[in-house]
């Protein structure tokens, strides 16, 4: 009899020690993932990690939105934002990744912590008449939605080598090779990827919505 008690007070300590590790385990990863590499293969970090100071981060950038105005880094600091590749002339995932953009615009057309980012991908043709004329035909609200252009090198060099836009492919590819993507990428208030998403599916911004929701209780 004290032998089985015995047994019974053993198997009690290791169900207890393997609740511990998995909770332990499942604290880890709570949250949002880092995205650091163009595989996308999701990380999470902890603060008092070595790997934490490490994590990809967004450079410096300067574009012009669709009234003509910069926007930079500055822009988005502290801000949650959405980030996308698109070009006006498209007539194929383009108009419905500019509908499910707007989605999200709507859903958070009052909160100012949540900016979108459209990049075109053919500035040649896509100047701040051409971005100001789609941005009011597709409802996009000034200061909340900016439709960016600039130099074609320097988008193509953020798309591909920092937003990781265009898959691993076209990380590894050729610079001055097309871009054309569906990815929407989310990025938190310190410029760092936390998720990536296709576009062209509306179903895809509820799934947005709901990390967005947890950035916004994230302590940065």
């Amino acid at each position: 009899m004290k032998k089985l008690s015995k047994n019974k007070i053993i198997m009690a300590i290791l169900v207890l020690i393997c609740v511990c590790s998995c909770k332990k385990h499942t604290e880890e990863e709570t949250g949002m993932p880092f995205f650091n590499s163009p595989e996308f293969t999701p990380e999470w970090i902890a603060k008092d990690s070595d790997a934490f100071s490490k994590i990809h981060t967004i450079p410096s950038f300067s574009f012009t939105n669709q009234d003509g105005q910069t926007v930079t880094e500055k822009t988005v600091a502290g801000k949650i934002y959405v980030a996308n590749f698109m070009f006006t002339s498209c007539g194929s995932i383009c108009p419905r990744m500019t509908d499910n953009m707007k989605i999200l615009q709507d859903r958070y057309v009052q909160d100012s912590q949540i900016l979108l980012l459209s990049h075109t991908v053919s500035p040649e043709i896509d100047n701040v008449k051409q971005l100001k004329e789609y941005a009011d035909l597709k409802g996009c609200i000034s200061g909340k939605w900016h439709l960016l252009t600039g130099d074609k090198n320097e988008i193509y060099t953020l798309a591909k080598k920092q937003y990781f836009a265009g898959d691993s492919i076209g990380f590894y590819g050729k610079l001055n090779d097309f871009l054309h993507t569906e990815n929407f990428i989310l990025v938190d208030g310190k410029r760092r990827i936390r998720g990536v998403y296709n576009g062209t599916l509306p179903i895809e911004m509820d799934r947005i919505i709901e990390d967005i929701e947890v950035l916004k209780k994230e302590e940065y």
